[in-house]
């Protein structure tokens, strides 16, 4: 697992509910194993962007900010937000329908205790992760 060099990362990730940081450490390992085999994305940045955790192609500039994060308000659910500016979670609803909860056109949120189809996730991740090279195509 790729560990957190970022100390305000860490710190709000610690402050989450144990079952809660568990299940978005699992998120971000993925949207670290997607990167590291996605050609063109290169290293991430991991940073805090409206106090949570977000994921970004800064080098490389190949694709468009990943967040992760919990509510207060909805205890038990936890999510993938993407830039709500892009056409990416109306292309998720389009492929995957019935295997998402989509929240407006910026997120995708899982309950904590629903199995998160990773496989199609990751397809989520390295389409965001590789917008910018898509749209220069």
């Amino acid at each position: 697992m790729e560990s957190i060099s970022n100390p305000a990362v860490a710190k709000v990730l610690d402050g989450y509910p144990p079952l809660i940081r568990q299940k978005l450490l699992a998120l971000r390992e993925l949207i670290f194993a997607t990167a590291a085999t996605t050609q063109g994305v290169g290293p991430l940045e991991e940073t805090l962007k409206w106090g949570e955790p977000a994921y970004l192609t800064t080098i490389s500039k190949s694709g468009s900010t990943i967040r992760i994060a919990w509510k207060a308000s909805q205890p038990k659910h936890y999510a993938m937000y993407f830039h709500c500016q892009t056409n990416l979670i109306s292309t998720f609803r389009t492929l995957f329908p019935d295997d998402f909860h989509f929240e407006g056109n910026r997120g995708i949120v899982f309950h904590q205790d629903t199995q998160v189809p990773t496989e199609y996730l990751a397809f989520c991740i390295a389409a965001a992760l590789t917008y910018h090279l898509k749209k220069q195509k």
